[in-house]
């Protein structure tokens, strides 16, 4: 064999080495939580140029700091623009800092699980029996579970073109596929104990005491809901009810209905949380924003659901979405979420 062949099937060798090591490793990494930076290295001061910024007063807060936290995407237990652990884990730390003055909250979401937007709130509540304030900035969607956590705040800006609001809870829908099967001639059957244990499923129609049941699980969420932001807007319970109809709201409309308390911008927020709360022109802002780095795998695995929900729909002839919905496992969770994609 020749020199240049022998050394061209070396390299090919240690390719092909490299790439299953690199799989392995990835595969891993999502375990392990390799896969997943977070990032808290931003550092800039806010107020400087206010009239009242002393630079010998502000040497006794130098190393203070407000916490600018970033809560961005769907609210879950963890997906790739947000971690629920990361979030609780951080709030939780931040109260134990002394060094920490107060928290500026931004949020982009359009809302989520209603036990996890609940537990975010109790945390920056619990966080606020510190003394130290919660300051809330709207920022492109804050709706339904982002604006429940957005009443957690001392104060809530938005931005002028944010959408807030979307009060209600909404659960998965339910997808009676028994007609279609029988046209077909597919036959499901799901062996269970108790008259309700497979409601909901798509081999079974929905029955009146089962579209009772969710309704009645959806009025105790959204009843929490309306309780929660009538208590910290100061609204009337019934007045907060008549508003609380699922609708998105403008910024301009949500002021006026009192379910916000400012329209100015992130950089005017926090320069009046320092001023004017804190009265510490110039304290010095550190950002918390949690980051995942999609493995080879993640992509592969999505990519490879998303064909397989495409491949069966299209033999059972029904909508892609419809596929996904019923293979969701959380379609039955009821959540704080905007209908919007």
């Amino acid at each position: 064999m020749k020199k240049t062949t022998k050394s061209g099937l070396i390299v090919l060798i240690l390719l092909i080495l490299a790439i299953v090591g690199y799989t392995v490793y990835t595969i891993r990494g999502m375990d392990s939580g390799t896969t997943t930076s977070i990032a808290s290295t931003e550092t800039y001061r806010v107020a400087e140029d206010s009239k009242t910024y002393d630079p010998t007063a502000a040497k006794g807060y130098k190393n203070e700091f407000i916490a600018a936290v970033y809560i961005e995407g769907t609210i879950s237990s963890a997906n790739n623009n947000y971690n629920q652990k990361w979030l609780l884990s951080t709030i939780h730390s931040l109260k134990k800092n002394e060094k920490n003055a107060g928290i500026a909250v931004f949020i982009n979401s359009p809302g989520g699980a209603v036990y996890q937007a609940d537990e975010v709130y109790l945390a920056l509540q619990d966080y606020k029996t510190t003394g130290r304030p919660v300051y809330i900035y709207q920022g492109p969607m804050a709706a339904s579970g982002g604006y429940y956590i957005s009443c957690a705040g001392n104060k809530i800006y938005a931005n002028r073109n944010t959408l807030t609001g979307c009060i209600g809870v909404i659960m998965g829908s339910s997808y009676d596929l028994t007609g279609l099967f029988e046209k077909i001639g597919i036959k499901s059957e799901t062996i269970h104990s108790g008259k309700n244990k497979n409601m909901f499923n798509y081999n079974e129609p929905v029955t009146d005491e089962q579209r009772a049941i969710m309704q009645a699980m959806c009025d105790e969420c959204y009843d929490q809901f309306v309780s929660i932001v009538a208590k910290n807007r100061s609204i009337q319970y019934f007045t907060c009810r008549d508003l609380s109809d699922g609708r998105l709201y403008t910024a301009k409309q949500a002021l006026d209905l009192r379910l916000i308390d400012a329209i100015d911008s992130w950089e005017n927020m926090l320069k009046d949380l320092a001023e004017n709360e804190l009265q510490k022109p110039g304290i010095k802002v550190k950002t918390f924003k949690y980051e995942k780095k999609q493995s080879v795998y993640d992509m592969l695995t999505g990519k490879a659901l998303e064909l397989e929900n495409a491949k069966a729909a299209a033999q059972l002839g029904v909508p892609a979405e419809v596929m996904k919905s019923i293979n969701d496992a959380d379609r039955f969770t009821p959540m704080y979420l905007a209908p919007v994609d």
